[in-house]
């Protein structure tokens, strides 16, 4: 009896993969294959107002992208200055108020909430803020300017060429932020005390202490944080889109913000498609190089 009872409760070897069969299941449909989709459509011509001319086209539109599309490489230019400047700039501030906010002090609980806070903000609700804030004629910002007489006019924010992009990146900067606050700051309360004072009981200074101790720490964080950060900033558009629409001039049309026009504004799904695949492999490259670079999982030295 007990033999036969066993033999009953023994696991069949399919049953791992039977749990796991819908969570398999739902990223097939969910992932998978709409991902497969895009690499098909990105062959063909595919336009629901002209009819006519879809078909299967190869090659034909990833050679117009790198060879007749001049705003291709524009919008991929902004990409990497948007890129470049809101994850370095989330990062640098991150990590600082992350340090400051590891020190006990007064006030410490409310400082954190009002730091966090614009992490449960809406992407749409932060762009209309700051539009309200960067507006030229009753904004916040330029009141307070001249108010305090640093300037006579308004500026016209995300109006000017020269002013617009360093208002779109303050606008992801502060929304951003609390991201890297948080990953650093529990990254920093994982590090051992007994490491810092042993370094102080020795003589070294903060800068010391952060440079040979925290940063070591903390690189995989950092490393893994930046990366997550580098392929959401490069696929945003919800910013952008509501405060400029790419504007003025293009100046802010980045390439996940152009890809979005020509698929559904312009309707040619078959061209968007191949943008989508192109920006894939810019960042499925992307992503092997700076893994390779920073050495990512190689552990503390």
């Amino acid at each position: 009896m007990r033999a036969q009872n066993k033999k009953l409760l023994k696991p069949n070897k399919w049953t791992p993969y039977l749990l796991i069969s819908p969570v398999v299941a739902l990223i097939a449909v969910f992932l998978f294959y709409p991902v497969i989709n895009i690499f098909w459509y990105s062959l063909f011509r595919y336009n629901f107002a002209k009819p006519r001319v879809n078909g299967f086209a190869g090659l034909e539109n990833f050679v117009n992208v790198f060879t007749q599309d001049t705003i291709f490489w524009g919008s991929l230019w902004v990409s990497i200055k948007w890129v470049a400047y809101t994850v370095s700039l989330q990062l640098l501030f991150g990590m600082l108020l992350a340090l400051a906010l590891y020190r006990k002090f007064r006030g410490q609980g409310a400082v954190r909430t009002i730091l966090f806070s614009p992490w449960a903000v809406s992407g749409i609700l932060v762009s209309m803020l700051w539009v309200l804030l960067t507006n030229e004629n009753m904004g916040f910002i330029n009141s307070f300017m001249m108010d305090i007489g640093l300037w006579q006019k308004g500026i016209a924010w995300t109006g000017n060429v020269k002013t617009v992009f360093a208002a779109i990146v303050s606008a992801e900067v502060w929304r951003g932020l609390p991201f890297f606050i948080i990953i650093l700051l529990a990254a920093l309360q994982s590090i051992p005390l007994e490491m810092f004072d042993s370094a102080r009981v020795d003589g070294a200074n903060s800068f010391r202490i952060f440079y040979s101790i925290t940063l070591p720490y903390l690189k995989s964080t950092i490393v893994y944080s930046t990366l997550l950060r580098i392929i959401w900033e490069f696929n945003n558009v919800d910013v952008i889109y509501v405060i400029t629409k790419g504007g003025p001039a293009n100046r802010t049309l980045s390439l996940a913000m152009y890809t979005i026009n020509q698929a559904i504004k312009a309707g040619e799904f078959g061209y968007g498609a191949a943008l989508n695949v192109v920006s894939f492999v810019i960042m499925l490259v992307f992503i092997l190089i700076y893994l390779k670079a920073t050495k990512y999982g190689q552990g503390v030295e």
